[in-house]
């Protein structure tokens, strides 16, 4: 009886965990010599970094247009695989403070945040208010002027403090808010160089810009800017700051008079997600859309020009040509899916998950018959946590919306995989919040369910160092296959997955 219950168990378990041999027999085609041949084109030098509506990001476009129609992917319904998205984009061409007769111009002692002009030279009372709290502004009067605030070292970290605080401000009057940094002084000089990477070449948006909001944006100063408006050592200025509210100490930095000025130059950045679509059979009006966006952050300054982006998406970007690749041959053998599937690359993820947000606005196929977003976001690399370790990646996501979903993908990994799952960043609370960094959060914020792949922050993230030669190869296919067996039975079983979460 024993034995009968024991060979009972061994079949059940095999039987739970089958293989499809059809599936295993495309997910073949996932191969690192067709992975790495694709991706030496969309992270070469040629494409410039890949910066949204840039020449290089049209050449890639059209790279990817090319496999979609190679491959035999219909256009969807919009009429094409481009899908038009306009930005808007806005730089700041010129701003500056003047103390006196001294200038501080952008990007130098001083750095400018924002996106609003003023008209001509705007001359504002600037106080010291610390680092704004309760206490402090209890005493202090800020309506109509510049209020001068402490920031807890440099970093982007701050900025989330820095933006809070600045509410605070303008909700009590303030008219301009600047920002200096406690801590070393040298520290600023390489922030300044690094905030400029970042928004020297402007800021972009779905939205045309507020102009008539003269009264926005903020100024980051370094200390000695700081030291000169109030005419008082930094070191006394930080030492106000700390002391007691009840000694109102922030009153005895004595108010001076600062005059700034902000010019912006604006214009329309024409970009577009690329789409390719593969209808499905009895289940076609059901649309699963699997994601990776192909921009990049582009050229910067220094011998090595290009943000090649290899990891950083291009490794995403051509997982999704070969999944496109696969079910398309699976279609022309007899072997399509139930429903049908949206291939999709999406622009501007970089600058803040515009090309995603765009889809969902501006639906091809309505998000109520979207059954999942499978999003593929840096999966050809190993971060340092898991080096010497075996194959992983970071999941996230899955269980959020659909438990349903969560259980496909750990069965199918443990099924044809066996990646480790790492779920670290799946936590919402994590201090990284790669829950919602990435364009599958467009989709799980109007509820449809999500699973975002992710091979981790290495230390080539947003560098020209992100190049093609530090791909594993191997590792990157590994991870396209359980993308591929999960969107396969996605695609295939009989009823859709169920949102049971919210």
């Amino acid at each position: 009886m024993k034995k009968l219950l024991f060979l009972f168990l061994v079949i059940i378990s095999v039987s739970a965990f089958a293989q499809d041999p059809v599936a295993t027999q495309y997910a073949q085609m996932i191969t690192p010599g067709d992975l790495k041949e694709n991706l030496s084109i969309i992270a070469s030098d040629a494409l410039e970094g890949r910066y949204t509506g840039s020449r290089g990001q049209k050449m890639a476009a059209a790279f990817i247009a090319y496999q979609f129609e190679n491959a035999g992917l219909t256009v969807p319904a919009n009429g094409s695989y481009y899908m038009p998205v306009e930005l808007s984009s806005s730089r700041t061409s010129d701003a500056y403070i003047k103390l006196g007769a001294t200038k501080y111009t952008n990007y130098d002692e001083v750095i400018y945040l924002g996106q609003s002009p003023t008209e001509g030279e705007i001359s504002l009372e600037a106080v010291f208010v610390g680092k704004a709290s309760d206490a402090d502004l209890a005493y202090l009067d800020v309506k109509d002027k510049a209020a001068v605030l402490l920031l807890d070292g440099l970093n982007f970290g701050a900025f989330g403090t820095m933006r809070k605080l600045s509410t605070t401000l303008r909700n009590k009057g303030a008219r301009m808010i600047l920002a200096v940094g406690s801590g070393k002084p040298e520290d600023y000089a390489p922030f300044a160089a690094q905030l400029k990477s970042y928004f020297g070449t402007g800021s972009l948006s779905l939205n045309k810009p507020d102009h008539n909001a003269a009264n926005k944006g903020a100024f980051l100063v370094n200390q000695s800017v700081a030291s000169k408006i109030f005419n008082s050592p930094f070191e006394k200025i930080e030492k106000a700051a700390k002391d007691p509210a009840s000694k109102k100490p922030l009153s005895k930095i004595k108010p001076s008079r600062i005059v700034y000025h902000v010019s912006v130059e604006s214009k329309t950045i024409k970009s577009e997600n690329m789409v390719g679509f593969i209808e499905g059979t009895d289940k076609k009006d059901e649309v699963l859309v699997l994601s990776a966006h192909f921009d990049h952050i582009g050229l910067h300054d220094g011998d090595d020009k290009v943000n090649n982006g290899a990891d950083d998406d291009g490794s995403g970007t051509v997982t999704i040509l070969q999944l496109a690749k696969v079910f398309a041959q699976a279609k022309k053998d007899g072997h399509g899916p139930r429903r049908s599937i949206l291939f999709m690359t999406v622009t501007g993820e970089e600058e803040g998950l515009f090309g995603s947000q765009y889809y969902v606005e501006h639906p091809i196929y309505p998000l109520a018959n979207t059954v999942a977003n499978l999003n593929i976001d840096m999966v050809g690399r190993k971060d340092p946590e898991h080096a010497g370790k075996p194959d992983y990646v970071y999941v996230i996501g899955s269980d959020k919306l659909s438990s349903e979903l969560h259980e496909i993908n750990e069965r199918n990994n443990k099924t044809y995989t066996q990646l480790d799952f790492d779920y670290t960043y799946n936590d919402e609370n994590h201090p990284s919040n790669l829950y919602k960094r990435s364009d599958h959060w467009n989709f799980a914020k109007n509820n449809v369910p999500i699973i975002f792949y992710f091979d981790g922050i290495h230390e080539d993230y947003h560098k020209p160092s992100d190049e093609v030669s530090k791909i594993d190869f191997d590792l990157l296919a590994k991870r396209g296959k359980i993308v591929f067996y999960t969107a396969w039975e996605l695609a295939n079983r009989d009823k859709r997955i169920t949102v049971d979460k919210k």
